[in-house]
């Protein structure tokens, strides 16, 4: 025990803590450091190429500007492709991707262009040289980390060293010692240092780096690689028996990582680690952060929730509407004895002399916005400025929900990850709470609570959007109707609509309008006996609906919501104040114009701001009328400037916000193009001696192309026409069949063009590189077969190493080696099968060839097109939204706006009026870290967290970002009642 004492004690005075957190990676088992070696190899690799062959690079600059403007195209277009992944983390997996992907090309292509060449920089050998000695070392470390598991297996390594190593850190520390290894060799070569020091070469680092000779270590003379004779003379014929430099420094940095490895997993840990397990993942969990989702990626090729909305829309479409209405099953199994209402009308807020309450709809997207909103709904009051004073406006008693609960389907992972974790996070759920259990009998009350009426925490009830009928209102029933709590919000609602009586004679009506956008029939049979039965002349009903059809039927020019309409204009006669919805994501107030006739509805509200991307408020600005009364414009947020602003992201950013709409794009156009490849006679353009004749030449064939596909392709034409079908039926239905064909065929045109147009560039490239006997010289193996006549040359096998090892690998060792390397040869490719073509049609090629062809065709042609595609489209879609005022949805959808967030909230006062403060944050914050303050706040073991001064978890990192610090008002009034 003293021992352990006096242990504990020299670590705390030793401060191993500070020295943990800065020796060490901030997770556990840190053994890669590839980071830091990348950096280091680049800025080595940059001072060799630079102090020999700076002033080679300048002499020849001037003679290689047509080669320089090339490159400068090329990394253009890879920059632009690879562009919406800089800064990313490693996820999500098409962004790693993305990554690989524009690194192989790159080579691929800088390996066939001169320029490096001239700067005395051989990139084949460089590339061969780096394949080879990877694959080796890959295989090499897979070996050794399958023997040292085994070794942890049968108990003689430390219990450490069972964490298996992750792969990826395995390849980029391979690829870092290729790296390393290859520019070595462009430095220093191959060559030994004989023994005698008077043959001694200039360099000294080869000779840092010699392990000796092969008679030295008579075990190993036959596994090692031997370097070239460095002797002058006659008498230096034959291979030296010096082991190879290169060996020596690759065999050096596979040592230090096994070394680093064994130490680190076994006797190191007691070092770096000097916390006990548990407090480590303590602390740990301390610097965790909020793991919320991003934005639904709308535009997305890759998304599996996106093709599983379309077809649950699908189905719910063609086989529930109007054949089986969840709705009407409520109704049916409501076996109530006081008549149909029981579990449709609470009063429980009646008998109050005043009431908060909040309103918010369509949450659910991202996390940060989510949090964002429910983080201001779950403080117990919001401090903020009007008129330079502070008001403070209280914590709702309930809260108003108004559908769309999470995006893009509904399903347990969208709601429990989008919807019920952002508000867990903002107020916690009792303690008693279990995630999986269904509610029975509701309202399950807690524990010394006997009526509804005695619970004084916050309260939820929420009514179903168009996503949440996706499945036909499935997971709605499971997650809200047979749960009894949303965080720290107590759910008691038992169905999808409900009537609640407030204060004042004031009532609320939730409806459900389904996918129908009106409500069924025993809905306004509930509702109508209602307002018959109990709503007074005088009382004073707020109506909420989750689509705001009073804007929808203005810009479809249609006409939904028949029984609501119904029910407003002839049995509630007037004691309609207010109509609120969500739907459309963002604010607008329109009140009505004081006229003589009568007025059905005063205010109508929409506010979808509660999570979702954001909507437009400029499209809809010219709303007038409602039941024949006028209304205005009374507040937007955004205002309709910053819409009309924001709306030319689609230009700048499309692709950023929606790059893996690249899987869609990128075939589109290769379809648009695909009878086009390959153009073999280019002479035209490229003999013309002034720019302006390259010009005019250039697009007097992109003309001559484009009659071509319309008169004679085949898989152009379908693609084109069937682009034309698809981008017409795109075009809103709100506008003319001439209008939309007018549309559909200059948006067709546009991205057929920028095809065209791309298609004659790869085409000119690889003609210029034929033409210079850059491409088209040796085959389809040309690396490969450059590499093995160096490597006889230059790396001497006496013993016989590779032929033994491709014997025992049954020819498996030069065979990956070939074809990896084959890989970089894909222009290689594309200019020999493009030369058969030429010189003897397409019939010269088999079916296999042609495949290859179009295949490394399209390797290219993806990448130069994708950012094209996105820039046709977004500009497509900037325009229709600003001039043509169609697209609302489509045009911001694209864009993915977590900002611009608010909520509504409603104080009944003493005498009756309703007062409406809609509060607003304009940035979202996206880092977040634990708030101090909910850390510090003491905590009993049974207590509700609306009873906490600060109920939160996270705040934002920054403070100038916290929502608490930077709401504001953005809309007040005041709606007087009959009194």
């Amino acid at each position: 025990m003293g021992s352990d004492k006096q242990t504990t004690g020299l670590l705390e005075t030793l401060r191993m803590e500070r020295v943990r957190t800065i020796w060490t990676h901030t997770y556990p088992y840190p053994h890669e450091h590839s980071r830091h070696a990348i950096i280091a190899v680049v800025v080595g690799c940059l001072f060799f190429i630079s102090s020999d062959n700076m002033h080679t690079l300048i002499e020849k600059l001037d003679s290689n500007v047509k080669w320089w403007s090339m490159y400068a195209c090329l990394l253009g277009f890879f920059y632009f492709f690879s562009s919406p992944f800089l800064g990313k983390t490693i996820k999500p997996s098409y962004s790693n991707f993305s990554r690989w992907y524009i690194a192989w090309i790159v080579v691929a292509t800088l390996y066939h262009l001169p320029s490096f060449q001239s700067m005395g920089v051989d990139m084949r050998m460089n590339l061969s040289l780096f394949l080879t000695i990877c694959v080796s070392s890959i295989l090499f470390l897979l070996v050794f980390h399958i023997i040292f598991i085994g070794l942890w297996y049968i108990g003689l390594v430390s219990r450490v060293a069972g964490r298996r190593p992750a792969i990826l850190t395995v390849l980029q520390n391979c690829a870092v010692l290729s790296i390393a290894c290859c520019v070595f060799y462009s430095h220093c070569g191959n060559l030994a240092n004989l023994r005698d020091r008077s043959h001694q070469r200039k360099s000294a680092l080869p000779g840092l780096l010699q392990l000796g000779s092969a008679s030295d270590y008579p075990l190993l003379s036959k596994w090692v690689i031997y370097g070239e004779l460095g002797c002058n003379g006659s008498g230096c014929a034959g291979s030296s028996d010096e082991i190879s430099p290169l060996y020596s420094l690759w065999a050096t940095f596979i040592g230090l990582y096994i070394a680093n490895y064994v130490v680190e997993r076994s006797t190191g840990w007691a070092l770096t680690h000097p916390l006990s397990v548990e407090e480590y993942e303590k602390t740990k969990k301390k610097q965790m952060k909020p793991d919320f989702l991003d934005m639904v990626p709308w535009y997305s090729g890759t998304s599996a929730d996106l093709f599983k909305t379309a077809f649950d829309l699908l189905v719910s479409v063609t086989v529930f509407v109007g054949r089986f209405d969840m709705r009407m099953m409520q109704a049916a199994m409501n076996r109530s004895q006081d008549g149909a209402q029981q579990d449709f009308l609470y009063d429980h807020f009646s008998d109050k002399e005043e009431l908060w309450f909040d309103f918010m709809a369509d949450t659910g997207d991202g996390g940060n916005s989510s949090y964002t909103v429910a983080r201001l709904l779950a403080q117990p009051s919001i401090q903020v400025t009007r008129d330079d004073s502070v008001l403070s406006l209280p914590r709702g008693n309930l809260l108003l929900i108004g559908g769309d609960l999470a995006y893009p389907n509904p399903s347990s992972f969208t709601y429990e990850r989008r919807f019920f974790c952002p508000f867990e996070y903002a107020l916690q759920p009792p303690p008693w709470y279990k995630q999986d259990h269904i509610a029975v009998n509701k309202p399950e009350l807690p524990d010394g609570v006997t009526e509804l009426k005695q619970y004084d925490g916050p309260q939820c009830f929420l009514i179903p959007g168009n996503h949440d009928w996706f499945d036909g209102l499935h997971t709605f029933m499971r997650y809200i109707c047979h749960k009894s709590w949303l965080g720290g919000w107590f759910m008691p609602q038992k169905k999808s609509y409900f009537a609640l009586q407030l204060p004042k004679r004031w009532w609320v009506f939730g409806l459900d309008l389904a996918l129908h956008n009106d409500i069924d029939v025993y809905q306004f049979k509930f509702f109508a006996e209602l307002i018959q039965e109990k709503v007074g002349d005088n009382d004073s009903v707020l109506l909420v609906t989750h689509e705001p059809n009073w804007l929808l039927d203005w810009y479809w020019n249609d006409v939904s919501g028949k029984n609501v309409s119904h029910l407003i204009c002839d049995y509630l006669k007037g004691r309609c104040k207010l109509r609120v919805a969500g739907d459309l994501h963002h604010y607008m107030r329109h009140s009505f114009v004081p006229s003589d006739g009568p007025v059905h509805v005063q205010h109508l509200l929409v506010n979808g701001c509660g999570g979702a991307f954001l909507h437009p408020t400029h499209v809809f600005s010219n709303f007038k009328k409602l039941y024949g009364t006028s209304y205005e414009t009374k507040a937007a947020y955004p205002s309709l400037e910053d819409s009309s602003r924001i709306a030319l992201g689609n230009i700048l950013k499309f692709r950023k916000k929606n790059w893996q709409f690249d899987i869609i794009g990128g075939f589109i156009y290769f379809v648009l193009s695909f009878s086009m490849f390959p153009q073999c006679k280019l002479d035209h353009i490229l003999q013309d001696n002034t720019f302006s004749g390259h010009l005019w030449s250039f697009f007097g064939t992109v003309w001559n192309v484009f009659m071509h596909v319309l008169e004679h392709s085949y898989v152009s034409m379908a693609g084109a026409t069937l682009l034309l079908i698809l981008a017409i039926a795109f075009v809103p239905t709100k506008v003319s069949r001439k209008k939309r064909a007018v549309i559909g065929i200059l948006h067709v045109s546009s991205h057929l063009a920028a095809a065209l147009i791309l298609m004659l560039l790869l085409e000119l490239g690889i003609e210029t590189c034929i033409r210079h006997k850059l491409l088209a010289t040796s085959g389809y193996h040309t690396l490969y077969e450059w590499y093995r006549y160096v490597e006889s040359e230059h790396f001497p096998d006496p013993t016989g190493l590779r032929s033994r090892i491709e014997q025992w690998t049954f020819g498996l060792y030069p065979a990956c080696i070939k074809y990896l390397m084959s890989a970089f040869d894909v222009p290689e490719v594309m200019a020999v099968s493009r030369s058969n073509i030429c010189k003897n049609g397409m019939e010269s090629l088999s079916r296999g060839g042609a495949i290859i062809y179009y295949a490394s065709v399209f390797i290219y042609f993806w990448v130069f097109s994708t950012p094209v595609v996105s820039l046709v489209f977004g500009s497509y879609l900037y325009i229709c939204i600003n001039w043509l005022h169609m697209h609302f949805d489509e045009a911001f959808s694209s864009l993915r706006i977590a900002n611009y967030k608010a909520l509504t909230r409603f104080h009944i006062k003493k005498d009756g009026d309703l007062e409406v403060f809609t509060l607003a944050v304009d940035k979202v914050p996206k880092e977040w870290k634990v708030d101090p303050h909910w850390e510090a706040e003491p905590k009993q073991p049974q207590q509700l967290s609306h009873h906490r001064k600060f109920p939160s978890k996270w705040s934002a990192a920054a403070a100038q970002q916290e929502p608490l610090n930077t709401v504001k008002i953005v809309d007040h009034f005041v709606v007087k009642t009959n009194k």
